[in-house]
């Protein structure tokens, strides 16, 4: 297959430019363009006239006409990274075609897939002739169980909004699809991957979940972002532009649900006293450096003042990562949601550098954006336009790390958005057509230029995402038609790392381990100068060991509850020292038969099938593809001395050890905890290949699946009554850690292994010899293990065992065979 994909690429007409880099920064540090892709020569786009909200169709099936902006494609929250991808979303033009594309990149391979679906470009009020820009598609990816999710702006429409009822039951659109569909291989990544409504069509009027249908009316803007913990939130705006709420929703990848709304403010604020004017927001919610935060220019109802539209620079953070609670304003100052009164939250007002004092003289509408580095520094920039007086401003307000007022300097050139990454800010964007990168460090406004495109293509517009170090910006070239091309540069940002550095790369800080389990300790080490001489490890500040050989690690196998500060010092050949960050670990007593706390898929050691849960019966699955109803998850209930195995569907219940008809495994109406000995079981665990058993409390039983398929209870123990348990959160609260590590057994081997995951379902698994030569590649995909036979593979020696799993985590392991 990789074969068949490097012979694709080579006939590609795929190529990189040489840019021109203006002026270099930090020494060694170059901006980089890795690689531009085309994506596609159909990307719709209004190339027509600006018209009004009511206007026939011009007759031409080629100019598209429009009602607000031209930009349709490449637009909107529509570019997103997830492991080795890059996804976007795009219309198909020219005007009569307008369908829905969602483009999956590979980075690795370099293969594009395109899933197109049935649903088009909705136009202005259901007018599908009036091109209209709102109709951005937004793209989310959760990592914690690969699904994607599609929003597609449809302008705050309602079941009365457009007036003729037209779009009753399209007012809100959704698409979302099956676990791991984000990472299916090419051949599979297809339309049939995403969870089709009651009618057979890909859109849905609600989000999944508890929240009621009035949830869903008046929503623009959509937008997706992740937190630390990996949970997926989505973003919209209720209401109009000066009577409008941000409210926002967080994933549970584990029930495959969205949670109810959170309002950040409310509508009709001026119900409240001392508010005198309604208001709305023009901004954006991220989660940046540790905290979910909010920025934005407000807009009031206030049509006699001397703003045209927004005015202000607000900006708060909540210290809750799901943004519940805990919000504060700029100096630390806590309120609650959802929040009525703007002026609590301001930073600065643009207007305040201009002098014009008319009704509706300043328009401070255009170059807002802003962001906060990994130090902690803020940065926001604004524009404001003085009509009365003919003058323009950009302004870049910032707050270094530490500082207790925020800085505003005149001095600034302007932009459009501003990013960052580690702790250095950018300003991307177009100037005359091709692409520029300006830098400051974080704190500072020492903008410099450091990367500017001078030859190639031109482009028109495009969207920018940054995501460890690089730049993902997808384009639309300067071309015609209502169908243009559509590209993505990769960029190397040239983040600057120290040349001699060491990092822990296992464990990670704050996971937990139990007493006797063997953990592996392993650093990433380098000296771009010199040579790794040898890594020392360290527990509690004194010397446990070290290793001079990549990959540098160690076993530990602690004996005591406790916690553990870990670290890695490296020398190299001139014998200087780096050390590595701390990272502290806690080990405990464990019981590896407790499996309550956590929600599992269940499935035979032999088979590879999953429990599956239908009506009263339970009867195996070949997959354990769920999208919300849960009947292929369980979870583990104490009941007594014993355990409730209990089905995840809200109306299925536990199941029981039948006598009738002899050794049938049903499902029952009761919800855990009962103490009836025929709905109790005990946890057998087997640490050799790490299954687990279930045995029936009323006859000692076990649970077993049999050559015909049927799930049952009887006394037989061989490999079929084994059982591998898979956490849907990739970890289990008692018998794994949150992080991503390996254990490879029987090691020494002789004629097969098996490699067990943990904290992961998905990823590369490499084997070299000591020279370096691969000796076994291949995917682990939603599974947890890879069994491995020798077939005269793997002669006697040592091997190293690299697993690399989809967010980039690498995992280093030795193996002996004999």
């Amino acid at each position: 297959m990789k074969n068949k994909y490097l012979k694709k690429q080579y006939f590609k007409n795929i190529f990189i430019l040489h840019l021109v880099l203006l002026f270099s920064f930090l020494g060694s540090a170059q901006v980089v363009l890795e690689n531009e892709i085309k994506i596609t020569d159909l990307g719709l786009h209004f190339n027509g006239s600006k018209v009004g909200n009511s206007s026939a169709d011009n007759g031409s099936n080629t100019e598209y006409d429009y009602v607000f902006g031209r930009n349709i494609s490449a637009h909107g929250d529509c570019i997103k990274t997830y492991g080795d991808y890059v996804f976007m979303t795009w219309y198909r033009g020219g005007k009569t075609d307008r369908h829905v594309m969602l483009t999956r990149y590979n980075t690795v391979t370099q293969t594009i897939v395109t899933i197109e679906f049935p649903h088009r470009h909705t136009g202005f009020q259901n007018r599908w002739w009036l091109g209209e820009s709102h109709n951005a598609i937004a793209i989310g990816v959760s990592p914690l169980n690969g699904t994607i999710h599609l929003l597609y702006d449809m302008h705050a429409y309602s079941s009365s909004r457009p007036s003729n009822g037209s779009l009753a039951n399209d007012y809100f659109r959704y698409s979302y699809s099956i676990e791991n569909a984000a990472s299916l291989p090419d051949e599979e990544f297809t339309l049939d991957k995403f969870v089709q409504n009651s009618s057979g069509g890909y859109k849905h009027l609600r989000l999944t979940g508890s929240a009621p249908q009035n949830e869903f009316i008046a929503l623009t803007y959509p937008n997706f972002f992740l937190n630390d913990a990996g949970d997926l939130f989505m973003w919209m705006r209720e209401g109009g532009n000066n009577n409008g709420m941000y409210k926002f929703s967080r994933y549970d990848a584990t029930t495959a649900t969205w949670s109810n709304f959170i309002d950040f403010n409310a509508l009709n604020a001026r119900s409240q006293p001392d508010i005198t004017y309604n208001w709305g927001l023009y901004g954006d919610i991220k989660y940046v450096n540790g905290k979910m935060r909010i920025g934005f220019q407000r807009r009031s109802q206030n049509n006699n003042d001397k703003f045209e539209y927004q005015n202000g620079v607000y900006y708060a953070y909540s210290d809750d990562q799901s943004g519940a609670t805990d919000w504060k304003n700029h100096q630390g100052q806590n309120f609650s949601t959802p929040l009525y009164d703007a002026d609590f939250i301001k930073v600065m007002e643009p207007g305040d550098y201009v002098q014009g004092t008319n009704t509706n003289a300043l328009n401070i509408v255009a170059g807002f954006d802003w962001t906060v580095t990994e130090n902690d520094d803020v940065h926001i920039i604004s524009r404001v336009r003085d009509n009365q007086f003919g003058v323009t401003k950009n302004l870049h307000t910032y707050k270094p790390s530490g500082a207790t007022d925020f800085i505003t300097s005149e001095d600034f050139s302007g932009a459009s958005s501003i990013y960052t990454s580690g702790n250095d800010v950018f300003i991307i964007g177009l100037s005359g057509g091709r692409v520029f990168v300006e830098k400051t460090e974080g704190g500072t406004n020492n903008f410099t230029r450091v990367y500017q495109a001078t030859s190639g293509r031109t482009f028109d517009h495009g969207r920018v995402y940054v995501d460890n170090g690089k730049l993902y910006y997808y384009l639309m070239e300067n071309a015609s038609g209502s169908a243009q091309p559509l590209y993505l540069q990769i960029i190397d940002l040239g983040i600057v790392k120290d040349p001699f550095r060491v990092s822990l790369s296992s464990p990670s800080n704050g996971a937990s381990f139990s007493i006797g389990e063997t953990i592996q300790i392993s650093a990433n080490a380098v000296d771009e100068n010199s040579h790794i001489s040898k890594v020392e490890f360290w527990i509690n500040g004194s010397y446990f060991g070290e290793d001079n050989s990549i990959p540098y690690t160690l076993d530990w196998s602690p004996t005591v509850e406790g916690d553990y500060t870990l670290q890695a010092i490296a020398y190299n050949t001139n014998n200087q020292t780096v050390s590595s960050i701390e990272n502290t670990v806690n080990v405990s007593e464990f019981d590896p038969t407790d499996l309550t706390g956590d929600i599992y898929r269940i499935k035979n050691f032999v088979t590879g099938k999953y429990l599956h849960s239908v009506g009263s019966d339970v009867v195996e699955s070949d997959n354990a593809t769920n999208v919300a109803s849960g009947d292929k998850e369980w979870e583990f209930v104490k009941a007594g001395d014993y355990y409730n195995i209990e089905s995840k569907r809200s109306d299925r219940g536990i199941l029981r050890a039948a006598g009738n008809p002899p050794n049938d495994i049903i499902n029952t109406g009761f919800s855990a905890p009962r103490e009836d000995s025929d709905k109790q079981f005990s946890v057998a665990y087997n640490s050799s290949d790490g299954t687990y058993q279930f045995l029936t409390r009323n006859n000692s039983n076990y649970l077993f699946q049999n050559t015909s398929g049927i799930i049952e209870h009887i006394g037989n123990s061989n490999d079929r009554s084994k059982w591998i348990v898979e956490s849907t959160t990739l970890s289990t609260t008692k018998s794994e850690s949150n992080m991503f590590s390996a254990r490879v057994f029987p090691n020494p081997a002789k004629n097969q292994f098996t490699i067990l995951l943990n904290g992961v379902n998905k990823a590369t698994v490499v084997i070299n010899d000591m020279l370096g030569k691969v000796i076994f590649q291949n995917k682990v995909n939603n599974s947890n293990r890879i069994y491995i036979e020798n077939n005269g593979r793997f002669k006697t020696g040592l091997y190293l065992i690299k697993v690399i799993d989809d967010k980039k985590r690498v995992f280093y392991s030795k193996l002996i065979v004999n």
